[in-house]
């Protein structure tokens, strides 16, 4: 599976950890940035990872600050994009078997490293469960 990585200044540890635990399990990951934890401006990141993963480029998108809602709202507001704000197991379980969720957005103030890392692999391994409701959100007009 091909997996999109961004995060902003807040995000950066996370992001860095997550990027080589899942390189390690034999994901292939592009990283869009941040490069640092110096400040900067998230959409300039977020943005672009998200816009990929809409594309096809990548199956799933992975973004990263520190509450996770404004990354969310970025990455939300590209057509095809489904990103899911999860602070717990069961939210991102939900995420995946009702929303068929392609991005995940994560907060590094939120969460410990352990509870992000077992957030990202039961989200990577939930299947979406299908339904008569399937996409309907993608045809709202944005």
């Amino acid at each position: 599976m091909k997996i999109a990585i961004a995060s902003d200044h807040a995000g950066f540890k996370y992001k860095e950890i997550i990027k080589t635990n899942l390189i390690e399990q034999g994901y292939e990951v592009e990283d869009f940035g941040t490069n640092s934890d110096e400040s900067c401006d998230y959409p300039d990141f977020i943005r672009p990872a998200a816009e990929a993963v809409a594309a096809g480029k990548f199956e799933r998108g992975i973004v990263l600050g520190g509450s996770g809602n404004g990354e969310a709202m970025v990455a939300n507001k590209v057509k095809g994009i489904r990103c899911a704000l999860c602070w717990d197991l069961r939210s991102a379980r939900l995420s995946r078997e009702h929303n068929d969720a392609n991005m995940l957005s994560l907060g590094e103030r939120m969460l410990s490293i352990h509870e992000a890392l077992e957030i990202v692999e039961l989200w990577l391994n939930t299947p979406f469960a299908g339904g008569r409701h399937q996409h309907r959100i993608d045809n709202i007009e944005k």
